[in-house]
């Protein structure tokens, strides 16, 4: 079990501080993390990096999206083959523009209310039990109505589109290998 913590990113940080730096002085500059492949299960307290912009976290074994709620500056936050069944705890990320949560176990896209910033988002490839299809919650669809350009939704067992009229801005809408039967585009694809 890997913990992502603050003492994990400074002792692996490719970022030299300056003598007279801190390490608190020096994790509160960072704007990238890149811990991906390295069998991370949790996101400890990460508050110390306030200008956070960008969090590569793919392809490790995370379960459960936590300890986010510090990171104000995100914009983009990418979660892509983990562990993760539901969207949860990303109210408070007001600046992320793309969310990448592909190749994980969630069934329906949902807890992105609030997100009116988000214009990328990419749920492709979700390991859902047989016969089980990605389903969307509206109250997440309103909300993401007029900031979504892009929405990558592939490989996940949709019949039917027709809940994504919603989304008014979408001009790129990727969804190969899904169920489809009835395809009536969202207006701006």
């Amino acid at each position: 079990m890997v913990r992502l913590t603050l003492d994990l990113i400074a002792k692996n940080s490719n970022l030299k501080s300056r003598k007279e730096e801190t390490t608190s002085q020096y994790l509160k500059k960072i704007t990238h993390i890149n811990f991906s492949d390295r069998n991370i299960d949790a996101i400890d307290n990460l508050s110390l990096c306030k200008n956070l912009s960008v969090l590569y976290l793919y392809d490790n074994r995370i379960s459960q999206i936590t300890n986010l709620n510090f990171a104000t500056n995100l914009t983009h936050l990418y979660l892509q083959n983990n562990y993760i069944s539901c969207i949860e705890n990303l109210r408070s990320l007001k600046k992320l523009e793309k969310l990448y949560l592909g190749g994980n176990y969630i069934a329906v896209i949902e807890g992105l209310e609030g997100l009116e910033g988000l214009r990328e988002l990419h749920v492709e490839s979700q390991r859902l039990p047989l016969g089980e299809k990605l389903l969307f919650d509206p109250r997440t669809l309103h909300s993401l109505a007029k900031s979504l350009y892009i929405l990558n939704i592939s490989n996940n067992n949709i019949d039917d589109i027709r809940d994504l009229e919603i989304l008014e801005n979408l001009n790129q809408l990727i969804a190969v290998d899904n169920q489809l039967l009835h395809v009536k585009l969202p207006k701006g694809c």
